[in-house]
């Protein structure tokens, strides 16, 4: 709004890399600690069934919470549990949007003055079309071409691409393009996710820390070689670009229509069913994988309950992510 498409790049810029910079050194240090590692990152998958859950909680309250919408959300997160994957959470999206659009009509909600922005037409639709185009090609060039950095690339874009609502939504997206490529454990995942929430920033840098720590997996059907260590920062600036770039089409070819969309009831009405899809997909993720894996015992629940309810108390995330992760990893 301030300085075009140059402000929006150093805007994200100057929001992002602290986190991204945090996150990265965050995953060349798990690799250092090697197998001493282990304690530390179970106590962080704990944290992160905490910060999920209250996700769920307070995206709910917000997004579901009526006779119309919570059904909603429980039918999202039915279908993603009973078939997880990428295509599933799409099509749940897809089939809520037009619910929404059939029986959530509510009040129009007015923009009170009009948005003037710097962006032209013509470039709305270019991004627009290279939005589509990516989506589409990516797919076809990684089968076609065996890149290290087209699959991460891809998998990172796409990914953004499909996120609706809050940044804790990317967590199944990004677990289904990852953990079953065997590019990073499961207690890995969950331990970035949960260092995320104790680094300034959004949680979308939490991308920067999977492009940092991915290794060839034996389930990987491209049996990819990942970078070395010297050579990580790499595959952080991949995954952190790839997943932020749909964002960036996105708004620049919505904001010169924004303000007519936005004030009409049918768009406002999918909308209102895409949020609450959005909820049910994320509490299919607190579910599988995020408790499931994290969660070994009585005591890793009570671990849990602890870190939510000093979540709850309002304390500082990143001393509930510390304070947690410390005491869950003394051995028992």
């Amino acid at each position: 709004m301030r300085a075009g498409p140059a402000g929006a790049f150093l805007a994200w810029l100057g929001f992002t890399l602290p986190s991204a910079v945090a996150l990265v050194l965050f995953a060349l240090f798990v690799d250092q600690l090697g197998e001493q590692a282990a304690g530390p990152i179970h106590g962080l998958s704990l944290v992160a069934v905490a910060v999920v859950a209250l996700a769920v909680w307070s995206m709910a309250r917000a997004l579901a919470w009526d006779p119309l919408r919570g059904p909603i959300a429980l039918a999202a997160a039915a279908a993603v549990l009973a078939f997880p994957s990428a295509t599933t959470q799409l099509a749940v999206i897809a089939v809520a949007a037009v619910v929404g659009w059939a029986l959530l009509r509510g009040p129009t909600t007015m923009a009170l003055f009009p948005v003037v922005v710097p962006i032209g037409r013509r470039v709305a639709f270019a991004c627009a079309a290279l939005f589509l185009a990516l989506l589409v090609a990516l797919p076809i060039a990684r089968v076609t071409v065996p890149s290290r950095e087209i699959a991460l690339f891809d998998s990172f874009y796409r990914a953004g691409a499909l996120v609706f609502g809050g940044g804790h939504v990317v967590l199944p997206l990004l677990q289904a393009e990852v953990v079953p490529a065997g590019w990073v454990t499961e207690e890995r995942f969950l331990a970035g996710y949960a260092a995320a929430q104790a680094v300034p920033g959004p949680l979308f840098t939490f991308a920067a820390y999977l492009g940092a720590t991915l290794e060839p997996g034996q389930t990987d059907p491209s049996a990819i070689q990942f970078w070395p260590e010297p050579n990580r920062a790499v595959g952080a600036l991949i995954a952190l670009v790839a997943i932020f770039l749909p964002a960036f089409l996105l708004v620049f070819a919505a904001l010169p229509s924004w303000g007519a969309l936005r004030a009409r009831a049918d768009a406002q009405a999918a909308l209102r069913g895409i949020n609450a899809a959005v909820v049910g997909i994320l509490l299919a993720a607190l579910i599988t994988p995020v408790a499931s894996s994290a969660i070994r015992g009585p005591v890793d629940a009570a671990f849990a309950l602890a870190a939510l309810a000093m979540l709850l108390g309002k304390l500082p995330p990143w001393f509930v992510v510390i304070t947690i992760a410390a005491i869950a990893s003394v051995p028992r």
